[in-house]
C-alpha cells in the first residue's frame, strides 16, 4: 500500500551568549501574503469539482506531466466549517478514491490539510461557486495551485486569468498542467480507496 499511497499522493541549536537569545521573530510564510475568497462560503463550494489545470515545480510533475489522468473531486462540508475531498482517478486502468479532510483555519477560505507527510496549507484564492475555483497549497514553503471546474472543460477566458495569477507568483507556463477532460472515475470499490482522513495531528 505505501508505493501506491506515495504515487498516488502524488510533505539543532547552537550555543549563544545569553544577551543574545532574544526570540527571532517567525519568518513571514509565503502563502500568508494570499489573500483568500472575500467572505468565503463553504457550503456554496461544496459539490463536484474537475481538476483542470495544476501549477507546480514539483519534480514528478515535470517528468510526467503527459501521464496526468482525468481527475475530479467530491466536497462535502464538516459541521466545523472543514472540507472533506473525495478525490477520484484512475491508476492502471483501477479507479481510486483518495479521501482528505482540509481543517479550517480562523480564517474562511483558510485550511489545512493534514495526512501522512508534512501538512500543508491551503488557501481558496477566487471562485465564482458555479463554475470555477483557484486553490493554492503551500508545503516546505513552495507554493503550488490548483485550477478546479464545475465542469472538465473552462473558457480560454478562465484560462487565461489562472495562467496570469500564475505568472504573478513566478510559475512559468511550463510549469503548468492541464488534466484530460475524457476518463473520469465516479466511484471506487471498498478495496481502492485511500483513507487520508485519520491523520488529525
Amino acid at each position: 500500500m505505501a508505493p501506491i499511497a506515495v504515487f498516488l499522493l502524488a510533505g539543532l541549536f547552537l550555543a549563544s551568549p545569553s544577551w543574545a537569545r532574544r526570540p527571532k521573530p517567525p519568518k513571514k510564510s509565503p502563502i500568508d501574503a494570499i489573500s483568500a475568497q472575500e467572505q468565503f462560503d463553504p457550503v456554496r463550494f461544496a459539490g463536484k469539482w474537475f481538476l483542470v489545470g495544476v501549477a507546480s515545480d514539483c519534480l514528478y510533475l515535470r517528468e510526467n506531466g503527459y501521464r496526468v489522468e482525468a481527475t475530479n473531486v467530491v466536497v462535502s462540508v464538516t459541521d466545523k466549517g472543514s472540507l472533506l475531498f473525495s478525490t477520484f482517478r484512475p491508476l492502471e486502468g483501477i479507479c481510486w478514491n483518495i479521501k482528505q479532510s482540509y481543517f479550517a483555519g480562523q480564517t474562511p477560505g483558510r485550511f489545512l490539510l493534514k495526512g501522512r507527510g508534512a501538512p500543508v496549507d491551503v488557501v481558496v484564492r477566487e471562485t465564482d461557486y458555479s463554475s470555477y475555483a483557484i486553490l493554492y497549497f503551500q508545503k516546505n514553503r513552495k507554493i503550488s495551485a490548483k485550477l478546479y471546474g464545475r465542469t472538465a472543460q473552462l473558457p480560454t477566458d478562465t484560462l487565461k486569468k489562472f495562467e496570469a495569477a500564475m505568472a504573478a507568483l513566478g510559475i512559468s507556463d511550463d510549469l503548468i498542467f492541464y488534466y484530460p477532460v475524457y476518463g473520469f472515475c465516479s466511484s471506487a470499490d471498498q478495496f481502492h480507496i485511500l483513507d487520508e482522513t485519520r491523520y488529525t495531528g
